[in-house]
């Protein structure tokens, strides 16, 4: 299949338990998502992803895309300005791009790793 659709990204229903991410001494963030990797590129990650409010730090190992339909929050990149995001918005990370989350409203993206 060349094409791969996810329908209604917004509204998809049946996401996984990813589990939890938080600073020490603050609420867990619940993570949750689907991975849609197209047969045959399983090396290009995609799917849907969507944590609750809270403030957690990531490391962004590859090169990855985001695109939020749902949401808010801001991200700080280590040494670099902070980012206000919402739904609408698209991200582009470099790879090793380190830094800290703070979602505000619980966010959903649509997401594609290389």
């Amino acid at each position: 299949m060349k094409v791969q659709q996810i329908k209604q990204a917004v509204e998809l229903e049946g996401l996984e338990d990813w589990g939890t991410a938080a600073l020490p001494g603050t609420d867990p963030v619940r993570v949750s998502g689907r991975q849609m990797v197209i047969p045959g590129l399983e090396a290009i990650d995609t799917g849907v992803f969507e944590c609750s409010p809270g403030a957690y730090r990531r490391s962004v190992k590859q090169a990855e895309v985001m695109h939020f339909i749902a949401g808010a929050g801001i991200f700080t990149p280590d040494g670099e300005d902070t980012i206000h995001f919402r739904s609408g918005d698209t991200l582009f990370f470099e790879a090793q791009t380190e830094g800290l989350w703070e979602v505000v409203e619980t966010m959903r993206k649509i997401y594609v790793i290389f």
